[in-house]
C-alpha cells in the first residue's frame, strides 16, 4: 500500500506530502489544475521517463519520494532478493531526483540504483491505468501473465519452464553432436593421420618440462661430474668433514664418560650429521652412476623435445597442449566409428524431453482454459452493474503445439463484442473510451477477488459517462477498494461520493508570473461543497448542496 507520496519542485508543484488510507481515495478538481501531474510524479518515482522539463520553473531539481508499507509474501520481496537488496519493517521506499539538466539518480531505501530498478520494483507497487493506457490489461502482451496470476499458475509454469529447458539442452547437444560429426567426416583421413602421429608420440602432460630439465642435466655431465668429485673430496677425502665428524664424536664419547648424560644430546647431532654426510654420499653416487649408464640419453631427450615442438607447430597449439589434443581426436574418431549408437541416444533424449515438456504445456493449457472460463463468467457478471448489458467478454485462448516456448504454447488474448452478435475482437479495438474503461474496471474487480493487486490508480476511468452508469462505476470502484488500495481521479460527482478520502487538487497564483498546484484533504463540509460544485459548476446552489449529500450519504442525487 502507498502510504506517503512527496513531492518537491516537479512541474508546478512546489511542494507537498499526501498521507494515504486504505480503500478508495478520490482526487477532484478543475481540468488542468494538476491532477495529472500527481500521476506523472508517481510514475517517474516508478521508473518512468523522467525529462528536465519536469523540474519547475527556477528549481535545481524536483524530488519524488514513495513510500510502501508492504504485506508479507508480497512479490515485491522476490524481486529485491533478486537485486540484493532489502527493506526494514515492511517498509519500502523508492525516491527519484531529477537535475535541472536532465540527469536523473534514483533510490532504493536511500540505496543508490537505476530507474530499471526503480520500475521493477514499482511494477509490483503500483499500476497506473489512463483511459487510452495502451499498459497493464489492455495490452494483449499482458493477457497471458495476468490469466496465470489469476489460474494460480505458478507451480504448473515453473515446471513448463523446467522441461523447456531440459527439452533445449537436449537439443542443443544433438545439434553440437551433429556439427561435430559432420566435420568429422569431412576430416576423417587428417584426423585417423594426425591421431597416429600423435599416438606415436604418446604425450604426456607436464612431461615437456622434465624433459627440459632432464636435458639441462644431461648437457652439464662434465661440470656435475667435477662438482661431485669435489664434493666427495671434502666430505670422505683427507682432512675430510667425515674425519672431522668421527674425531669431534670420539671426544665428546670420552667426556661423556665423566660428563655423564649432559653431552648426550651433542653426541646424537654429531652422530646425525655423520649420516646425513653418508646419505649425501649415496645421493651423489646415484646420480654420478645415472650419469654413466646412457650415454647417448641426451640425444633421446633432445629427439623427444624436437617431435613435441614440431608437432605443437603443425596444430597451432602448445607442446604441453598435445596430450589433451590427442584425446580431442581420439574422441572425434570414436564419434565416427559409434555415430549411429551415439546419435541415436541423443535423438531418444530430445524426444523424451519434448514428450516431458509437451505434458507439462497441456496441463498448462488446461488449467488456463479452465480458469478462461471462470474469469469470463465473473467479469460477464460485472458488465450488466457498469452498464454493458448487451456486451460480452471473452478469453481468447490459442495453441500451437509446435511453438514450444518457456511459458507454453498458448497466445492468450481478452476479446469483446460490444453489440449482440457482434464477432469477437481484441478488447482494445472493440470498446469505446467510456467502455473500455468499464471493461478494465470489470476486469480489476474480477482478478481482486482471488488475487492480490498493488495499488491501482485509474485516471478518469469513468470518462464519456455520467448518471447511472457513473453511480454504478464508483459502486464498483467503492466494491474494487475492499480488497486493494485504489486512487481514481475523476469528474464525476457519482465516483467522488464514493471515496473512503478525498482530495481537492487546485491550482493558484504562486507569485512572480508562477502558478503552483496543491492538494487539500477535505472534511465533510468541504467534501460536500466539492461534489456539489462537480454537479452544478461554480456556482453551488442548496439544491446542489442537498444532491451532494445525498450523493455522500449513498443515495442518487
Amino acid at each position: 500500500m502507498l502510504t506517503t507520496l512527496s513531492i518537491r519542485d516537479f512541474v508546478l508543484i512546489e511542494h507537498l506530502t499526501l498521507e494515504l488510507g486504505q480503500g478508495l481515495t478520490t482526487l477532484t478538481g478543475e481540468t488542468g489544475a494538476g491532477k495529472s501531474i500527481l500521476l506523472d510524479a508517481l510514475g517517474v518515482c516508478i521508473g518512468l521517463r523522467a525529462s528536465p522539463d519536469m523540474v519547475r520553473k527556477d528549481a535545481r531539481q524536483a524530488s519524488i519520494t514513495a513510500v510502501f508499507d508492504v504485506p508479507d509474501r508480497h512479490p515485491v520481496f522476490h524481486e529485491l532478493r533478486e537485486l540484493a537488496l532489502s527493506i526494514e519493517n515492511n517498509e519500502l521506499v523508492l525516491r527519484r531526483i531529477i537535475q535541472a539538466d536532465g540527469r536523473s539518480r534514483a533510490f532504493v531505501n536511500d540505496e543508490p540504483t537505476s530507474a530499471g530498478t526503480l520500475r521493477r520494483l514499482g511494477e509490483t507497487m503500483v499500476e497506473i491505468q489512463g483511459q487510452f493506457d495502451l499498459h497493464g490489461l489492455l495490452s494483449p502482451s499482458h493477457h497471458r501473465a495476468v490469466l496465470d496470476t489469476f489460474a494460480h499458475n505458478d507451480s504448473l509454469l515453473k515446471t513448463v519452464r523446467r522441461t523447456h529447458e531440459a527439452w533445449h539442452t537436449a537439443q542443443l547437444d544433438l545439434s553440437s553432436a551433429e556439427e561435430d560429426l559432420e566435420q568429422a567426416q569431412r576430416e576423417e583421413s587428417y584426423l585417423r593421420h594426425a591421431t597416429a602421429e600423435l599416438e606415436d608420440l604418446t604425450p604426456e602432460a607436464g612431461e615437456v618440462a622434465k624433459l627440459e630439465a632432464r636435458r639441462g642435466l644431461l648437457g652439464n655431465v662434465a661440470g656435475i661430474q667435477d662438482a661431485i668429485g669435489q664434493a666427495a673430496q671434502a666430505l670422505v677425502g683427507d682432512d675430510s668433514a667425515d674425519d672431522r665428524i668421527g674425531m669431534a664424536f670420539r671426544a665428546l664419547e670420552r667426556a661423556a664418560e665423566r660428563g655423564g648424560e649432559a653431552l648426550q644430546p651433542a653426541m646424537d647431532a654429531v652422530d646425525r650429521a655423520g649420516l646425513e654426510i653418508n646419505e649425501a654420499i649415496a645421493q651423489m653416487d646415484a646420480v654420478q652412476e645415472a650419469l654413466d649408464a646412457d650415454p647417448d640419453e641426451l640425444q633421446r631427450v633432445e629427439d623427444r623435445l624436437f617431435r613435441y615442438r614440431d608437432l605443437a607447430r603443425k596444430h597451432n597449439g602448445d607442446p604441453d597442449d598435445l596430450a589433451m589434443l590427442l584425446e580431442r581426436f581420439r574422441r572425434g574418431l570414436e564419434a565416427l566409428d559409434d555415430s549411429s549408437a551415439h546419435m541415436a541416444k541423443l535423438e531418444a533424449a530430445v524426444t523424451k524431453a519434448a514428450a516431458a515438456y509437451d505434458k507439462a504445456a497441456d496441463t498448462l493449457t488446461a488449467s488456463r482454459t479452465k480458469a478462461a472460463k471462470k474469469l469470463d463468467k465473473t467479469v460477464m457478471g460485472e458488465l450488466p452493474v457498469l452498464k454493458l448489458e448487451r456486451a460480452q467478454f471473452q478469453t481468447a485462448i490459442r495453441s500451437d503445439p509446435t511453438t514450444r516456448t518457456p511459458l507454453g504454447v498458448d497466445a492468450v488474448e481478452f476479446t469483446a463484442a460490444t453489440n449482440p452478435g457482434a464477432a469477437f475482437s481484441a478488447i482494445q479495438k472493440t470498446a469505446s473510451g467510456g467502455e473500455l474503461s468499464r471493461f478494465l474496471l470489470a476486469l480489476k474487480v474480477a482478478l481482486a477477488n482471488d488475487n492480490p493487486l498493488p495499488t491501482l490508480v485509474f485516471d478518469e476511468v469513468d470518462a464519456g459517462v455520467g448518471g447511472a452508469t457513473a453511480e454504478a462505476v464508483g459502486k464498483r470502484l467503492q466494491r474494487l477498494a475492499e480488497n486493494v488500495q485504489v486512487l481514481v481521479i475523476t469528474h464525476s460527482p457519482q465516483v467522488a461520493a464514493k471515496g473512503a478520502e478525498h482530495l481537492r487538487v487546485a491550482k493558484s497564483e504562486a507569485g512572480k508570473g508562477q502558478m503552483k498546484t496543491t492538494v487539500t484533504p477535505l472534511d465533510d463540509r468541504e467534501r460536500r461543497l466539492e461534489v456539489a460544485r462537480m454537479l452544478a459548476g461554480d456556482r453551488v446552489t442548496p439544491e446542489a448542496e442537498a444532491a451532494a449529500a445525498a450523493l455522500l450519504n449513498g443515495g442518487d442525487a
